[in-house]
């Protein structure tokens, strides 16, 4: 008859690493004299070891007899989970070390997409083959969704886009990369083929843009390279990711202005192009942009310290 678990109050703890310890030696020898001896102790205090821990569990785990123990089937069910528990705790110090150095744990990571085209794959390759052990996830979102998990400390650091010079507040932030904007026309736009194209010309067309929410800094920089041209932005069309902004410019609802890494996003339809002003003195009208590594300042991880290290700044 199934035993019921013991309400003794003295009653063994469950989860003392000595107990098992002493089901394992006990279950691989066979002979509590030999599981005794291999213990460093005496074979009476094993053997009431191993009925409290029956007790406990209200199970059987061994016949015995005068001349033999065997596991029972419960008993033999245990042996390997018992023994993956003990490994599992002996490796426990060295997790704690390695984790306290950055070689282990875990490190969350948001991105915006322009990230993704080029540098993000690279890193995260080099990263993983140098520090396996650091369980890297990874999550795109967009800046302002970035800043709120941030927030809520539900990603550790995240890849933003921003003008230069611009530092969220309340963040640490390392720079990873300058980049200057281009522009991407529709194929069919007659603008296209110009080899000199003119501010003005470019400011008169439609616009498609990502909304002010998830990317403040850049789209006010933006907008205020028209207002300074005299020009009132004519906005066709708001996505919020970059591949959508590129799609909607290849069917021909306006143009985009872009960071440079975007021209690795190959679409039929989509000319990019570096522009070369007309008018050489507002040849700085033009604003760039920034990705940075942003993080609560103050609480960056062992691991995120690594990876900073890695990351180019």
């Amino acid at each position: 008859m199934k035993k019921q678990p013991s309400t003794d109050a003295r009653a063994p703890h469950l989860i003392e690493l000595r107990l098992w310890r002493q089901f394992v030696a006990v279950a691989e020898e066979l002979h509590f004299s030999r599981a005794a001896q291999r213990l460093n102790m005496t074979q009476p205090p094993l053997t009431q070891a191993i009925a409290q821990l029956e007790a406990a569990l209200g199970l059987r785990l061994f016949d015995r007899t005068k001349r033999s123990v065997q596991l029972t089937a419960a008993g033999a069910a245990l042996v390997p989970e018992a023994r993956d528990l003990l490994a599992r705790a002996a490796a426990l110090p060295v997790f704690a070390r390695a984790s306290a150095d950055g070689e282990a744990g875990r490190l969350r990571l948001a991105f915006v997409s322009t990230v993704g085209f080029d540098v993000l794959p690279r890193w995260v390759r080099a990263f993983r083959e140098q520090h396996p052990k650091v369980q890297l996830e990874l999550i795109e979102a967009t800046g302002d969704v970035q800043l709120e998990a941030l927030g809520r400390g539900e990603i550790d650091a995240g890849f933003i886009l921003h003008s230069p010079g611009f530092a969220p507040p309340g963040l640490a932030c390392q720079l990873i990369a300058r980049e200057a904007l281009v522009v991407a026309l529709p194929g069919q736009n007659a603008l296209a083929a110009s080899d000199t194209l003119a501010l003005k010309d470019l400011l008169e067309q439609p616009l498609v843009i990502f909304p002010r929410r998830i990317l403040p800094s850049l789209y006010d920089a933006i907008f205020a390279m028209y207002h300074a041209a005299g020009h009132l932005p004519r906005v066709a069309q708001e996505a919020i990711q970059m591949q959508t902004i590129v799609n909607l410019v290849s069917a021909g609802i306006g143009v985009a202005w872009v960071p440079d890494s975007v021209r690795q996003f190959q679409r039929s339809g989509v000319v990019y192009r570096e522009p070369r002003l007309a008018n050489k003195g507002k040849g700085q009208a033009v604003p760039g942009c920034e990705t940075s590594l942003v993080w609560a300042a103050g609480v960056a991880s062992p691991a995120l310290l690594r990876f900073m290290a890695f990351a180019p700044g």
